[in-house]
């Protein structure tokens, strides 16, 4: 059985945001959100149109890698960057806690995501099962392009 560690990333990521965009209605970006930076180590707001629901893929295959909870906080240096201060050295900064706090509300809402009080979310098995059958869907492409790979079908 195919798992969602098991196929290419970016590829799951972006098929799982369709999904959301497609089949979740509770997923959707704020007013706010197509004008607002993500962060203070960004300089502009983000180009893609559905960044949105790729952000909202990608913490939700966070949350399937991970075994513990994961609370907003860490959600914020996962996605910080290193902030350019002209001629003073870089450092990193946190990503806005803005973002990842309404996506996780969101995704908690359309019940793919469960919250553990005073530690953070962790994917619900009805999240754990949307991305399990979207890398099985993945990977039943890629075997038509590399048959080596049908032995993990």
């Amino acid at each position: 059985m195919v798992n969602a560690l098991e196929v290419p990333a970016d590829l799951l990521i972006r098929r799982v945001a369709m999904k959301l965009k497609e089949k979740y209605p509770q997923v959707k970006p704020p007013a706010w959100a197509y004008f607002a930076k993500t962060g203070p180590h960004k300089e502009r707001p983000p180009t893609d149109r559905d960044w949105w629901y790729v952000r909202a893929a990608s913490i939700l295959r966070k949350l399937y890698k991970s075994p513990e909870p994961i609370g907003i906080e860490t959600f914020r240096t996962i996605y910080g960057g290193r902030q350019n201060r002209g001629s003073a050295p870089e450092h990193f900064r946190k990503a806005g806690g803005s973002v990842p706090r309404k996506i996780l509300q969101q995704l908690e809402e359309a019940g793919l995501v469960v919250k553990v009080p005073g530690r953070g979310r962790t994917i619900s098995p009805a999240g754990r099962s949307l991305l399990d059958t979207t890398a099985r869907e993945i990977m039943e492409e890629l075997v038509k392009t590399r048959p080596e790979l049908e032995r993990y079908l």
